[in-house]
């Protein structure tokens, strides 16, 4: 296929908005598919993202369509979640595309993370083509998603298409547009034409070793080919290559500016690195090609195996998930309660939800992940220099030395509609944000712009949004700097003995509900010893809750059936001295499901 009739595509848009029912109409439309083996969510092949209805995992196709002038045509197109937690998904997806379907649905207008998706769009340079999705709803208001557009995007209406991808109404009007407004791949400015291909995804097959997907920028790739990684100076021979129409179909080569797959000989996931740059190991280039922007972990979690004899394969599995997903990020650690584990790194809370539900449904891995934190930083006293950041609660230095402590914030751009202003103000001030400012996008909606600490949204703070707006508010965030805060390390103590595995930081005026909280449902838990047991919530050294797990006793009255009150006391005494002895070597030790009930609960 010559490079001025291929054409490469992404789709973008908020949660929910239409985005794979699109995808799966064009497919159809293109006979990509046939009707037989159409089904529902065909990109979603994750049995998570079909229970969930949502989109993980960004997804490549192939199509071939024949335009009114008669023109065939190599269409390449990328699927990618709409969740502001996969966004670094969509990041990699625009980098190998010149244009995207921006879909938005004219029942809800424009969303706080459509808003971020174009933006994300706007700065990679692409050609955009709105589409408003969901027309023949009774609820559609065309007017409404035009003024939007207008004035939050700056996108002309003329420009939108409108489209119903349930009736396949408008589905030639998008092929159509995407052929005449999408430009063809541009020319690299290579060397004498040197290989050069970025590695977009990749995924482990246990026959086949690393499959990468991959953006041919310049020149060709063949089977036979012997090819270079620019990020670890390894080569390899290259096996197999083809395009994604949509199952893995193998072809003679990839052209360049084509999207496919990319099978070598290449074993360990490590040496796979998403973002690198494939050249030749004949005539290799000079320079790498530009990846795209590294993203960070916001929320760290510890994973731990239930079993502590499955360490090895948790370490395995998470190496081959990362393979997969390159924005999580885990490093070992231990913990003197929960044995052997996993520091791990996500985007975002739900970004972790899923980590977690893959682990356990894909590799069969029972296991228990820790309450979840953020990274602060912690400045000591004397120096103000001296910065140590802190994921852990547990590594925390002594109280005494600490100057202060500051932790990371972030800007929310919250759409809500106008009659919720009041509440959602309230939710931010109950969650230690405050307001920036606020701008009217239509009649109906409302732009709030707040400063939000990242420890307070990571927990609940998107379903209270969703509940006080009856589904209608959205939210996106962006990273803020840090800010410093009265934060506290908060220790629950059994029998006097800290527990690491229940630490947390939290803002001092939230340490005593939080420290009563796990103090009631460790009483809850943890199950009666031959001696009162203390569960105390502690901040330093002041105690700030306090629970009391009675002690299991024998009725040693029970053979005194009369007689003066001081023999039955004389026995109640002696008992008394010998649970008191009991106390002071007695060691209570947590049930591994205990630790499972308290930690599922906390999340």
């Amino acid at each position: 296929m010559e490079k001025k009739y291929i054409r490469n595509f992404s789709i973008i848009a908020h949660i929910d908005h239409g985005k794979s029912t699109i995808a799966d109409r064009l497919m159809q439309h293109t006979k990509t598919v046939s009707d037989r083996e159409l089904q529902e969510q065909m990109l979603d092949d994750m049995d998570l993202e079909r229970e969930r209805g949502i989109t993980i995992k960004a997804h490549p196709v192939t199509m071939n369509y024949r335009s009114d002038a008669d023109e065939l045509y190599q269409i390449n197109f990328i699927d990618t979640p709409g969740h502001v937690d996969f966004a670094y998904e969509v990041s990699r997806s625009l980098a190998a595309c010149e244009g995207a379907l921006l879909i938005i649905d004219a029942a809800q207008g424009v969303q706080a993370q459509t808003v971020a998706n174009v933006n994300l769009a706007i700065k990679q340079g692409l050609e955009i083509i709105p589409v408003l999705n969901k027309i023949d709803l009774p609820a559609a208001d065309p007017d409404m998603c035009y003024e939007q557009i207008e004035e939050i995007l700056a996108i002309p209406r003329e420009e939108c298409i409108l489209a119903s991808a349930k009736s396949g109404l408008g589905i030639e009007d998008i092929l159509e547009a995407i052929v005449e407004r999408i430009p063809q791949p541009k020319d690299q400015e290579t060397e004498n034409e040197k290989l050069k291909a970025l590695i977009v995804d990749s995924s482990y097959d246990p026959y086949r070793g690393v499959i990468n997907y991959v953006r041919v920028m310049s020149s060709s790739i063949k089977p036979k080919d012997s090819i270079r990684m620019m990020a670890t100076n390894k080569d390899y021979d290259v096996k197999e290559v083809g395009v994604f129409a949509p199952k893995m179909t193998p072809t003679d080569e990839l052209a360049p500016g084509s999207v496919g797959y990319l099978i070598a000989n290449i074993k360990d996931t490590a040496e796979s690195k998403i973002g690198d740059t494939i050249t030749s190991k004949q005539d290799p280039a000079k320079e790498p090609l530009e990846g795209f922007e590294e993203v960070l972990p916001m929320v760290y979690s510890g994973i731990y195996p239930i079993d502590t004899a499955d360490y090895e394969t948790l370490k395995y599995s998470m190496g081959k998930l990362q393979l997969n997903d390159p924005s999580f990020l885990y490093q070992a650690e231990s913990s003197a309660a929960l044995g052997f584990g996993f520091r791990c790194g996500f985007l975002g809370l739900l970004h972790m939800e899923i980590i977690q539900e893959r682990l356990r449904r894909e590799y069969n891995m029972d296991i228990i992940a820790t309450y979840p934190s953020v990274i602060y930083h912690v400045y000591l006293k004397g120096n103000d220099k001296d910065m140590i950041p802190v994921d852990n609660p547990v590594h925390l230095p002594d109280p005494s030395t600490i100057d202060r402590i500051e932790e990371p914030v972030i800007e929310a751009g919250i759409m809500i509609p106008g009659d919720y202003i009041g509440a959602v103000m309230a939710l931010i001030m109950d969650k230690r944000g405050i307001c920036l400012g606020t701008a009217a996008v239509d009649e109906r909606h409302v732009m709030l712009t707040a400063e939000l600490p990242l420890h307070e949204i990571v927990i609940d703070f998107n379903d209270k949004l969703k509940s006080i707006t009856r589904g209608y508010g959205s939210m996106n965030y962006k990273p803020n700097g840090y800010k410093a805060a009265p934060l506290v390390k908060l220790e629950m103590l059994v029998n006097q003995e800290p527990v690491d595995a229940f630490a947390c930081i939290v803002h001092r005026d939230h340490a005593q509900s939080r420290g009563r909280r796990l103090a009631e449902k460790l009483k809850e838990v943890i199950p009666q010893q031959m001696f009162a047991i203390a569960i105390q919530g502690a901040i330093g050294g002041s105690i700030v809750a306090r629970e009391t797990i009675s002690a299991l006793r024998k009725n040693v009255t029970a053979k005194c059936y009369g007689g003066d009150i001081s023999r039955k006391r004389k026995l109640l005494e002696k008992q008394k001295e010998g649970k008191k002895r009991m106390k002071q070597i007695g060691k209570v030790n947590i049930p591994q499901d205990a630790f499972v009930k308290i930690l599922k609960a906390s999340n």
